[in-house]
């Protein structure tokens, strides 16, 4: 096959149709190359380590905020031993460019011609000039670690100024927060909706018997076609179109979605990023991915997805943004958890995005931007905007939609080092069993406080008795609840001994209250414990 700078060679995929321009020699002979080098995590992180004993200074923490110049001056202290590894980290992470000669030696197997073939630099003079990121990625999940190299547009550090609107973003925030939460169960088809780079399809590849994959960039389909090939993953079929139309009719078991939900003003001179962007007024592209999922989930599937929504005021009438998201959910008649992790006001959403774009604060051109997304909020009556986690459920054939939470999780995350998707998947089975139980049968259930949940009071100098108990999750959302006597004795009881009603009723009897109304306070709120994976229900 002839090599080509197959990144700018315009193609067009109809949907369903492979079209896969990169020279597969020439990628298994980069990953060689990447692989003999140490071009890893850990083999990076070494180049940070010995840099920092040289200036005192620790260039990973400096690179993760936008400073290269720690990095740069580490890596002038490395060994002949690590020259190569050195020289792939200037070029792909930092986006210097470096020696011709130096990146042949680093790139033995490919070399110099095939690496420019392939999009990665351009040669000018004796210099080859980075066109690439490309870095190695680690994570961990119930398959196991696993590692990949990752390949996307160069960011902001290497370009020095505001972004293409074409950009490829590679595994930024939103890729990791969606990563951590994608449920592992094993499943046969997953649906990667607005994939990007590729990484969500990657991960979902790891638990799905067939995985597709969608953008409406064909340069974003050929930089994740290149990253599958490239970490030697099959099985993904990537197409090419809009929203839901790749499906064309199919059903799944799983869609994954981190879709262009940025909230962006529809005016000249606001540039329409490919990545962030998906054409539509405020937040329509949250919407219309929600509302979707119902005609392609097959029964009992499930969507996965990041968004923004609005706040919006009507005069003195707010609409909430979190019951808005619930409503698409249920008139498209989905089950659904969606939790806000953030809300922010206008001015702040803007900033944050127009920064995310390169155009720097105090310039002329970031005052226009700001202007524009403000002018844009306020011909909506926008308030604020939430950010957070949806996820959506077909129920099964014949089930009634029972599950249906909507809730505001602010604040810092519990102990999240192995993902939130082991506590997603634990708290959704618990949610759905006790959905299922009457009164009768939650009085019967045997319940065991969670081992990460500890009770946190506050007493009144001089009080003998608290005036807030809180139960505190170690992990997870990191959930409070503000919880009355009643509720922490349960449980501070909760053992998986005895069941509910009983432990209910001799609270009741300690406490000299009701039974009957002790219980219709604790029913409801153990149902959201058990559902927030603080109260584990045993079953034998």
């Amino acid at each position: 096959m002839p090599h080509r700078d197959w990144l700018n060679t315009t193609v067009s995929t109809p949907a369903g149709e492979r079209d896969d321009p990169h020279d597969t020699d020439s990628v298994d002979a980069l990953a060689a190359d990447l692989d003999a080098a140490g071009y890893t995590v850990a083999g990076i992180e070494s180049l940070w380590e010995r840099g920092a004993d040289e200036t005192s200074t620790h260039p990973g923490a400096a690179l993760r905020r936008g400073h290269r110049v720690p990095a740069l001056l580490a890596l002038a202290h490395v060994g002949t031993d690590q020259r190569p590894l050195a020289t792939l980290v200037r070029c792909f992470v930092l986006g210097v460019p470096v020696a011709s000669v130096d990146l042949a030696a680093a790139l033995p197997g490919l070399g110099v011609t095939r690496a420019e073939a392939l999009g990665m630099v351009r040669i000018e003079g004796d210099d080859a000039v980075p066109l690439m990121d490309l870095r190695p990625y680690a994570f961990t999940d119930a398959a196991g670690p696993g590692e990949w190299w990752i390949a996307s547009d160069p960011g902001e550090l290497a370009t020095g100024g505001a972004l293409p609107e074409e950009y490829v973003l590679g595994v930024g925030g939103a890729s990791l927060t969606l990563s951590g939460l994608l449920l592992q169960r094993p499943i046969a088809t997953a649906f990667d909706l607005g994939t990007g780079c590729g990484i969500q399809a990657m991960h979902a590849s790891r638990f799905s018997d067939r995985v597709i994959a969608s953008d409406i960039s064909e340069r974003a389909l050929r930089f994740a076609r290149l990253n599958a090939a490239l970490n030697g993953i099959d099985g993904i079929d990537f197409r090419l179109g809009s929203l839901y139309e790749p499906l064309a009719g199919e059903r799944v078991d799983r869609i994954v979605s981190n879709p262009p939900f940025v909230i962006t003003p529809r005016r000249d001179g606001v540039p329409a990023y490919d990545y962030r962007d998906g054409g539509l007024v405020g937040d329509a592209i949250v919407e219309a991915v929600v509302r979707g999922a119902a005609g392609h989930l097959a029964p009992g599937g499930i969507a996965q997805l990041l968004g923004n929504w609005e706040y919006r005021r009507a005069g003195d009438d707010l609409a909430d943004g979190l019951e808005r998201v619930a409503g698409w959910a249920a008139d498209a008649g989905l089950e659904y958890w969606i939790v806000e992790r953030e809300r922010q006001d206008p001015s702040e959403y803007a900033e944050t995005w127009i920064r995310d774009g390169g155009t720097r604060p105090g310039t002329p051109e970031f005052e226009a931007l700001h202007g524009a997304w403000i002018e844009d909020f306020a011909a909506r009556e926008v308030e604020s905007v939430g950010f957070g986690y949806v996820l959506l459920r077909r129920p099964a054939d014949g089930r009634v939609p029972s599950l249906g939470r909507a809730e505001r999780l602010h604040g810092p995350l519990g102990d999240v080092s192995g993902g939130l998707a082991a506590h997603l998947e634990a708290c959704l089975a618990a949610a759905d069993l006790v959905e299922a139980l009457d009164d009768d049968a939650l009085r019967a259930l045997r319940l065991a406080v969670a081992e990460d949940v500890t009770e946190e009071r506050h007493h009144w100098p001089g009080a003998e008795q608290p005036t807030v108990i809180l139960l505190r999750q170690g992990g997870g959302f990191g959930r409070v609840v503000d919880a009355g006597t009643g509720l922490a004795a349960l449980v501070g009881a909760a053992d998986g001994d005895l069941p509910l009603g009983v432990l209910v009723d001799a609270i009741a009897d300690l406490l000299e209250v009701d039974r009957a109304e002790l219980w219709d306070e604790l029913a409801p709120a153990t149902r959201e414990l058990v559902a927030g994976g603080m109260l584990r229900p045993i079953v034998d």
